[in-house]
């Protein structure tokens, strides 16, 4: 599961163990992303402090893990070669899907080497109740490798936790505990005009 995770909350780890549970997934490998291309002009929370975010709120959960992978690397974060990375650590036997919100599947055209990606991986994409998916086009190939899921929780959002935080208003029950903690502890969102 790829993501800024800027912050992580409950919606990311609902969706994961919905994914988990419905595709009979072993584990969730969670891979918050270093330099991801459309968001270079974004200002995101330093890499360093989303991956100890995604630690604290993935900690209870046995079934999953976190990779710095992309947060270890200097160069842009494609999805294509994370996927790659993963499948060459992992080999040819084990079945990789790559967890994604429903308004990034609408992109997936325009993904970096999108139907190479096909071949290493399925996709799962997790939309909100009454989310529609009118608009989605896709080759013949990807559309055979793409599940969907319906989670009630995707209607938090990180982008609100963060305008939240900087109007200082609550985000309680919106993240896990140890990560609001975190957040305030190290004085991140308070001011989301730079």
């Amino acid at each position: 599961m790829g993501g800024t995770f800027d912050p992580i909350h409950y919606g990311h780890l609902v969706t994961a163990e919905a994914a988990r549970h419905l595709f009979k997934l072993d584990q969730v490998i969670f891979v918050p992303s270093g330099r991801p291309p459309h968001k270079l002009s974004h200002k995101l929370t330093p890499a360093s402090e989303r991956l100890l975010m995604t630690l604290l709120a993935t900690a209870p959960n046995q079934n999953f893990i976190v990779s710095d992978w992309e947060v270890q690397r200097e160069q842009i974060s494609y999805t294509y070669d994370t996927v790659r990375a993963f499948h060459q650590k992992f080999g040819d036997s084990a079945e990789l899907f790559f967890i994604t919100g429903a308004d990034a599947v609408l992109e997936i055209m325009q993904w970096r080497q999108i139907d190479e990606l096909a071949d290493f991986c399925s996709f799962i994409a997790a939309t909100r109740p009454g989310y529609r998916l009118d608009d989605f086009q896709a080759s013949p190939k990807l559309t055979a490798k793409l599940g969907f899921l319906e989670v009630p929780a995707l209607a938090i959002s990180s982008s609100d936790i963060r305008g939240r935080v900087a109007r200082s208003e609550p985000i309680k029950y919106l993240l896990p505990e140890t990560v609001e903690m975190y957040i305030y502890k190290h004085g991140l969102y308070q001011d989301l005009s730079g």
